[in-house]
């Protein structure tokens, strides 16, 4: 696993070890999603959920994201993202929180630009998370969940609705807007 592209490129993140903790985005996915947002990202306040190895809010810091939070409840996951961060030195962006994340959101104060969602996959718990995530979020941010092809999101949360969905073989990226 590795940087794409921005400050950090090329840089070789260190991966969580077993599939039942953490899946990794693949490249290509990861490739796709970036395309997605990358007008968006400079100066971007971005919360990466679930962050596992902390790859995705990373590739965010090093493309000129302004700051980003990651939260992962999974001790193993906290360490390896401040290790990823110290690796492509980007922990001066960024704040790393050893939390559950549904907890997190639910408490959260903050207001984020983007927010990317990669939770556990057979979980179903995207529609609870979102339910929590479109309060921190400004009629300008984008949230974007990556799960299995085969869920089931829903069309709308709050003032957020699906905007569009792609699919990567067994990979569905699904990006709300505000309405």
């Amino acid at each position: 696993m590795r940087v794409i592209t921005g400050s950090a490129r090329g840089r070789k993140l260190k991966t969580l070890e077993g599939d039942e903790i953490v899946r990794p985005t693949t490249d290509r996915v990861k490739e796709a999603m970036f395309s997605i947002i990358q007008f968006d990202i400079p100066g971007a306040r971005v919360l990466d959920l679930f962050a596992g190895s902390g790859q995705l809010g990373i590739e965010a810091l090093s493309r000129g994201a302004a700051s980003a939070v990651f939260v992962d409840r999974d001790k193993n996951a906290y360490e390896t993202v401040k290790e990823n961060l110290a690796v492509t030195r980007l922990a001066d962006r960024a704040e790393v929180l050893n939390a559950d994340s549904l907890t997190y959101i639910k408490n959260c104060h903050r207001e984020f630009d983007i927010i990317l969602l990669d939770p556990p996959y057979n979980k179903c718990i995207i529609d609870d998370v979102l339910e929590f995530v479109v309060a921190c979020c400004n009629e300008n941010s984008i949230i974007i969940c990556e799960s299995e092809f085969s869920e089931k999101l829903p069309d709308r949360s709050g003032q957020f609705q699906k905007h569009k969905e792609y699919k990567y073989s067994k990979i569905k990226l699904t990006v709300y807007k505000h309405i």
